[in-house]
């Protein structure tokens, strides 16, 4: 499995009945990364940091449940991959959660263009979320927002640095008008994403 070439190619995913028979522990291993990677902004804002090994779990999952076989899988790892952090950035899935249906479209209209208001804050650097290319998150008819995001964080060496330091603070902000909250981020959860994400 080419981790250090950070990308995930068909032949580093596994027949459906290999899967099986290393899944539980595999889910294990992901409940355990969560606990890392997985930060509350605010209260209806949830942060993933991804990984190689969770944007792989997620195509070997969704290869099980579609049942898509060898056609399915360029979709996975089109839809998967580009989430893989390729050296110089974190990458992570945003989801806004609010359980009451009615309330939860309620709060998505409000929060219209946050994609434009997320940030990590490492010490001196603002490193502004880039919006995975996908889709549009905010659906420009009525302005409401998606519940679920995907963002880069492009880095540069400098920040980088302190990201890996510890004298700087570290933050994730989002200082949309409508929802401004910031997390800050331990020095667990960096020293694990420094040494799974970054070069």
């Amino acid at each position: 499995m080419p981790r250090d070439q950070r990308t995930i190619i068909a032949a580093d995913l596994m027949p459906i009945p290999d899967y099986e028979l290393i899944r539980k522990d595999k889910k294990q291993e992901a409940i355990a990364r969560k606990a890392l990677t997985r930060i509350s902004v605010g209260p209806n804002a949830t942060a993933l940091f991804e990984t190689w090994d969770s944007m792989w779990l997620q195509i070997q999952e969704m290869l099980r449940i579609e049942k898509g076989g060898e056609a399915q899988i360029a979709d996975e790892l089109a839809a998967y991959d580009p989430m893989v952090p390729k050296g110089g950035e974190l990458t992570c899935t945003l989801l806004f959660e609010v359980a009451d249906e009615v309330r939860r479209d309620a709060f998505l209209r409000t929060i219209g263009g946050i994609e434009n208001h997320i940030a990590l804050q490492v010490g001196t650097h603002v490193v502004r979320a880039r919006p995975e290319g996908d889709i549009e998150r905010t659906r420009e008819s009525d302005g409401k927002a998606s519940a679920v995001h995907f963002f880069h964080f492009d880095f540069s060496p400098e920040a980088v640095a302190e990201w890996r330091g510890t004298d700087a603070t570290a933050m994730l902000v989002i200082d949309h008008p409508a929802y401004g909250h910031a997390a800050l981020i331990g020095a667990d959860t960096r020293a694990f994403l420094a040494r799974e994400c970054f070069n």
